[in-house]
């Protein structure tokens, strides 16, 4: 037995490496450029790299007030310019540009809850982007970052290379708000620690908790730094300015579904495609003599708390580019709804002809970027695609042709593959955007005008990471491009609106902007959906998602209860009948096909069906993907704790239960975020294996030969294969198998035993075997009978 259990494991070993090399064969990792993986930096490795991104910076240009440029400045990459899926390089910078018009950065809404608004959004002027969207909602928050939260200040160096961070936005209704902190303040001191720049900064931040209190050392006025609106640097001898100290409680970090990533471009920058039959070079960003995606542009004055315009001359071609910005506010009627529609921006293009010819010219807009990667080592994302799968980040389109909806998906790592991705065109556009794992973002053009686009392509943004194995995390967006129109002098094009949704998978939220398409539950969504609304009412009684999942596995094991009894009454039957089976089974050793009528008949006379039992599991197979595709789908159950969120194990029932970060410990290719095992040692997955393999030895009857011998402990062996292919699962879904093992064996324990009606009975059915057989299939009984007489 042992040699062949040996050679069984031997040869599944075998197999699994050969698959491998001829996998690796058919499918050679590409060449990339090595790109670290965001998701993978810790805390202190973010902070490096914003403080490599700040020393690169030219001194010269801090000190004339030229500040850090955005994330997306001089990045290689964004998009391919024309068809391509990534571009070889980004045109530089117009230096004059941002001369004449210093970076700036803006918000509308607010980080409050309590407010009008459902997010906090950043712009810079540097192309007009967004830099970052903040959810505001206690609902919605980091679950990776639990360091205190101070507010996004996008700190830069001072001028003169000056000690401290130099504050260059404040966001409304962030702590840092609430204490006094204002933009072109220097920040000396956190907590009486000395910050000597952004970097110190971010690394004391990091020790501190959510509900700590703060002090912040602040310099403000003279020459502290560069003003929010750009204003340059008092002149040197200047009176150095009093110090104050404001003081304040950090909160936990919002989720921010848009946010800056290494030195991709940042989100929504618009360029001309063709102006008078000139079109964007097949390596180029821009037209020549086009700066539009790096250049500072000019924000018009505000005169409307909710909106933002900006503005770029193209004064070569004699045109005057405007983007428009306009964020939603919540009904007050609908403010305690958290599916309000409420979680978008009003998003307009604007081209006016300020020369004395007609133009014909073309736009083309890039999508959001840098949406969140949370739990890339342990998350998984369904497709609707029959073949290939979901990535972390896939880019989503949704067409409405004669009343009926045609939607498509496709992944990150089909774009990461792809460098002519085939384009959308000639159909009226419903919606595209990228979708991530419990929160997208997405262009909505006005029903009206849903067929004002010349065609829309999936960009990749900057590079593809190094492994090919991670290309599902690849940075991607989108890229729409419009119609070609006729401008006459003095004019300007019809102006052209969309929504810009950007929030949380709420199925309630989504299908008021007609993207109920983007949750998607796989082939058992007829199971998840159903069980998420009785998930969810459960919750509505007692406020607990752990407690709900148990009592949903209450629910569920009393509706099967009938047939896991049957199930459980027969495993008894099938422990008594054993040693009549053995006694089969040496009467009948050498003949397999006698032994098997036997033991049919054997059953048959104590009407117990061995395939009975499997009903139970074919039936639970369905509940159990259901509710492993609801929590890697439904929002809600994100961030759910199974106790407290103030206590890190078991925080967020949709992922595991994280209960010790095992990582200095451990081998990398185990413990590593690309380890088998990942980062963190869970708990309940152990729990749960040691709960089944209790339940195999506690109910499996004894084996009867050696081959039943060698498979219940090839089925001990999977055990432990299926606790590590287990082991990054959610710990709700643990929760789940735990109490849905424990009401298994409670059944099994509190069940009356049963006993056979007749003692002995495999007897009479051995000696009706062997009047008709003689154990080898030949007519040696009618032989011995005839000798009888």
């Amino acid at each position: 037995m042992d040699k062949r259990f040996i050679t069984f494991l031997l040869l599944s070993f075998a197999v699994l490496s050969v698959n491998m090399m001829v996998m690796r064969w058919l499918q050679p990792p590409q060449e990339q450029k090595q790109v670290v993986e965001p998701e993978e930096l810790t805390a202190e490795e973010k902070a490096t790299r914003e403080k490599e991104k700040l020393d690169a910076e030219p001194k010269a240009e801090l000190a004339a007030g030229d500040k850090d440029k955005p994330a997306g400045d001089g990045a290689a990459g964004g998009g391919a310019a024309g068809d391509g899926v990534a571009a070889d390089g980004a045109d530089k910078p117009a230096a004059a540009a941002k001369a004449t018009i210093p970076e700036q950065r803006y918000t509308l809404g607010s980080a409050d809850a309590a407010s009008p608004y459902r997010q906090l959004v950043t712009f810079v002027n540097a192309g007009a982007a967004i830099e970052r969207i903040e959810l505001n909602s206690p609902r919605y928050l980091d679950q990776e970052d639990r360091s205190g939260y101070v507010g996004q200040l996008d700190l830069g160096l001072v001028p003169n290379d000056r000690a401290g961070a130099l504050v260059r936005v404040v966001g409304p209704g962030t702590p840092a708000e609430a204490a006094g902190l204002k933009p072109n303040d220097v920040i000396t001191a956190l907590n009486g620690q000395p910050v000597l720049g952004p970097i110190e900064f971010h690394d004391l931040l990091l020790k501190t908790e959510p509900g700590q209190s703060f002090t912040l050392s602040i310099e403000r006025g003279g020459d502290a730094g560069v003003g929010n609106a750009g204003a340059d640097a008092a002149a040197e001898g200047a009176d150095k300015p009093a110090p104050l100290e404001l003081t304040g409680e950090l909160r936990r970090r919002p989720m921010e579904i848009i946010r800056p990533e290494a030195l991709d471009q940042l989100s929504f920058l618009l360029t001309l495609d063709s102006v008078d039959g000139k079109k964007v070079p097949k390596d180029a960003q821009e037209i020549p003599g086009l700066d539009m995606r790096n250049a500072n542009w000019q924000a018009l004055p505000q005169t409307d708390p909710d909106e933002l315009a900006f503005q770029y001359d193209a004064a070569e071609f004699g045109l005057t580019i405007i983007k428009r910005f306009r964020l939603a506010r919540v009904n007050p009627e609908e403010a305690d709804d958290p599916s309000a529609p409420a979680y978008h921006l009003q998003f307009a293009v604007e081209i006016q002809n300020t020369g004395k010819e007609a133009h014909k010219v073309a736009w083309r807009l890039d999508g959001p970027t840098g949406l969140p990667l949370e739990g890339a080592w342990y998350a998984t994302k369904m497709s609707p695609n029959w073949r290939g799968g979901a990535g972390m980040r896939d880019v989503a389109v949704g067409f409405l042709v004669n009343g009926r909806r045609r939607t498509g998906l496709v992944s990150a790592t089909t774009i990461a593959e792809e460098t002519n991705p085939t384009p959308w065109q000639d159909e009226p556009l419903e919606y595209i955007g990228v979708d991530a794992q419990y929160f997208a973002v997405a262009l909505l053009p006005d029903p009206d005008h849903a067929t004002d686009y010349g065609r829309a392509i999936p960009i990749r943004v900057g590079d593809a990471p190094a492994d090919r194995a991670k290309f599902n995390r690849t940075n991607v967006s989108f890229r729409l491009t419009s119609k070609i129109a006729t401008i006459e002098p003095g004019e300007k094009s019809g102006t052209e609106t969309y929504k810009i949704f950007a929030g949380p998978k709420r199925p309630a939220l989504l299908s008021q902007y007609g993207l109920g398409n983007l949750v998607y539950y796989g082939w058992f969504g007829f199971v998840a959906a159903p069980m998420l609304e009785v998930l969810h009412f459960f919750y509505r009684i007692i406020p607990n998602y752990g407690i709900a999942i148990i009592m949903l596995t209450v629910l569920v094991r009393s509706l099967m209860f009938p047939l896991s009894r049957r199930q459980a009454l027969g495993a008894q039957k099938m422990q008594e009948l054993q040693p009549e089976i053995k006694r089969l089974q040496e009467k009948y050793k050498g003949n397999m096909e006698a032994r098997t009528k036997a033991q049919q008949e054997l059953f048959k006379k104590h009407n117990y069906n061995p395939l009975a039992g499997c009903l139970p599991v074919f039936l639970q197979l369905p509940i159990f993907l259901g509710l492993y595709r609801s929590l890697a789908v439904d929002v809600e159950l994100r961030g759910a704790p199974l106790i407290s969120e103030s206590i890190r194990w078991c925080s967020n029932l949709a992922a595991p239960d994280m209960l010790w970060n095992w990582q200095d410990t451990m081998p990398a290719f185990i413990a590593g975020p690309a380890g088998w095992l990942g980062p963190y040692f869970n708990l309940l997955p152990c729990l749960t294996i040691g709960l089944f393999i209790w339940q195999q030895k506690m109910f499996m009857p004894p084996p009867t030969d050696e081959q039943a011998a060698m498979q219940q402990k090839v089925m001990q062996y999977m055990m432990i294969f299926m606790g590590v292919m287990f082991f990054k699962v959610a710990s709700g879904l643990c929760l789940y198998f735990i109490a849905s093992s424990l009401w298994g064996i409670a059944e099994r324990k509190l069940l009356p035993r049963t006993t056979l009606a007749t003692a002995g009975a495999a007897q009479p059915v051995l000696e009706r075997i062997g009047t008709r057989n003689n154990g080898n299939g030949s007519s040696g009984s009618k032989k011995k009978n005839r000798d009888r007489r």
